[in-house]
């Protein structure tokens, strides 16, 4: 058997490398090696491998690893997460204080100050994962989430609607390299069977903030509505702002790096974080210069398919955005509607890893997204068929937390189909992440105050996004499943095949 060959830790743009592959202990191997580039990679002692390849850890320093990666990475990322929503989504509540008074907002304006965001949100993410495996992600994101903050605070001084449609703009820009940043984190650190449920765990920040966004901004309005001269939308931007920016300050020393360069890992634990995902990518590549791997992920069909699926996903969750509203239209007051959001998205958090567990423990995608589908399309038949308060409150119980439990499940998947480089991969997810969230460009013109109670166009349409959804997933699954067949022809023992 040839030799281990360690590679160096750092790679350099444009450099022709083989797949790195870094020395594990005797006591972490097992008989049999797999070949990856020109040195033999050991593979971690796993047994119980699926029908793709995936193994159960039963290693205890692989559950150890897994274990640290847990209690040091997801709690910063999830906090993160948590005020990068808060921040993003006071305007939503803001809208049911006097933000429209205070601002003269007129026909359209309001919905226009939703969808801005978007544009610089869109704009940064591709640049952003181009250059993420060049820099140090701790410092990089951190200082992202401090200036995304300090613009969240100073939002209370706009006047008028083009002061809240700078801030809006240049909100979007500062969030941007978030979102996407934290996703291929954690695919850099997590194997196919462990990442839907810990992109799950990961979006119970945004659920929780979705579902304490209004009952944080109801106290606020009952308490400081007017102190010192203020509405309180303005003390909104405010309290929030000021406590991301301490979130944000954080981070710089809370967030890892690479595999290879986290300090909080002994270097045992890099090089075992490491050479676990080497082994669990499907078809791995060679190191690839940022703009080899944007070339890589463009001419990848596959890419665009799963473009077109996250995209009309995300366009039939745009209810979100007019939850509160819409929940309105169940007569109750501010505050008891700001309540009322809580529960919905409370499930959803819940419901999103369980469904991301269950994905994960199975491998499976295709049949996980395709039934949550389903029952959500029945809820919005039902919310556009009746304004009946109990049978609305069901409705809202069927679409919101089912359509979140897909989220993860549905990046999991990109992560690890787009992963034969890992410059590839961070490209996928920017892109997809990017081009599905142009959603939030047109999709808030789908929800006019002037389609309430009913709300017919926007429910319709986001039945008719999830039909479309369900058929790119199925097309995906056979693509996926002829691909396996060309591997295993060409390679009769080849371990790691393609998930769906």
């Amino acid at each position: 058997m040839a030799n281990i060959k360690p590679a160096p830790a750092d790679t350099r743009a444009g450099e022709d490398k083989k797949t790195e592959v870094h020395h594990v202990p005797a006591e972490n191997r097992i008989e049999h090696s797999e070949v990856v580039g020109d040195g033999i990679l050991p593979m971690v002692a796993k047994d119980k491998v699926d029908e793709f390849g995936g193994h159960a850890k039963v290693d205890p320093k692989e559950i150890s690893l897994v274990k640290r990666l847990d209690l040091y990475m997801l709690p910063i990322l999830w906090i993160m997460y948590f005020f990068n929503l808060l921040d993003r989504n006071a305007l939503f509540n803001a809208k049911l204080n006097s933000l429209d008074k205070d601002l003269g907002l007129q026909g359209t304006e309001y919905n226009t100050l939703v969808g801005i965001l978007n544009v610089g949100y869109i704009a940064g993410q591709i640049p952003s994962n181009m250059i993420i495996n060049r820099v140090r992600p701790s410092l990089y994101m951190g200082c992202f989430c401090v200036v995304w903050s300090i613009i969240c605070t100073l939002t209370f001084l706009a006047q008028n609607f083009e002061h809240m449609l700078a801030f809006r703009l240049l909100l979007g820009f500062a969030e941007a390299p978030f979102y996407p940043g934290a996703l291929y984190l954690l695919s850099c650190f997590y194997t196919r069977k462990e990442i839907a449920t810990r992109m799950a765990i990961f979006y119970t920040g945004n659920m929780l903030a979705a579902s304490f966004s209004g009952l944080i901004a109801a106290a606020i309005f009952s308490t400081l509505d007017g102190r010192y001269g203020m509405a309180g939308w303005r003390w909104l931007y405010i309290i929030q702002g000021t406590f991301s920016t301490a979130v944000g300050v954080a981070s710089l020393f809370l967030l890892p790096n690479h595999p290879l360069k986290t300090k909080w890992l002994t270097q045992e634990q890099r090089e075992l974080a490491h050479n676990r995902i080497v082994a669990d990518t499907t078809e791995k590549e060679g190191a690839a210069s940022p703009w080899k791997g944007l070339y890589q992920c463009v001419v990848d069909w596959r890419t665009w398919v799963f473009v077109l699926m996250y995209n009309l996903h995300l366009s039939s969750v745009s209810f979100a955005a007019f939850l509160p509203t819409v929940m309105r239209t169940l007569g109750y007051s501010t505050n008891i509607t700001l309540v009322l959001t809580f529960p919905p998205y409370f499930l959803a958090a819940i419901l999103g890893i369980v469904m991301s567990w269950t994905s994960g423990r199975y491998n499976e995608r295709t049949w996980h997204i395709t039934v949550l589908k389903c029952i959500v399309m029945a809820g919005f038949i039902v919310a556009v068929s009746t304004t009946n308060i109990p049978a609305r409150f069901v409705a809202i119980f069927m679409f919101v937390p089912f359509s979140f439990g897909i989220n993860n499940i549905m990046l999991g998947w990109i992560s690890a189909t787009l992963s034969q480089t890992n410059e590839k991969k961070a490209v996928a997810l920017a892109i997809c992440n990017s081009f599905g969230n142009l959603n939030g460009v047109y999709t808030p013109y789908l929800w006019p105050d002037s389609s309430s109670p009913r709300f017919m166009q926007g429910f319709l349409s986001c039945m008719a996004f999830s039909a479309v959804v369900i058929l790119t997933v199925w097309i995906m699954k056979f693509a996926l499943k002829r691909r396996n067949k060309q591997i295993l022809r060409d390679d009769p023992n080849a371990i790691s095949l393609y998930v769906y």
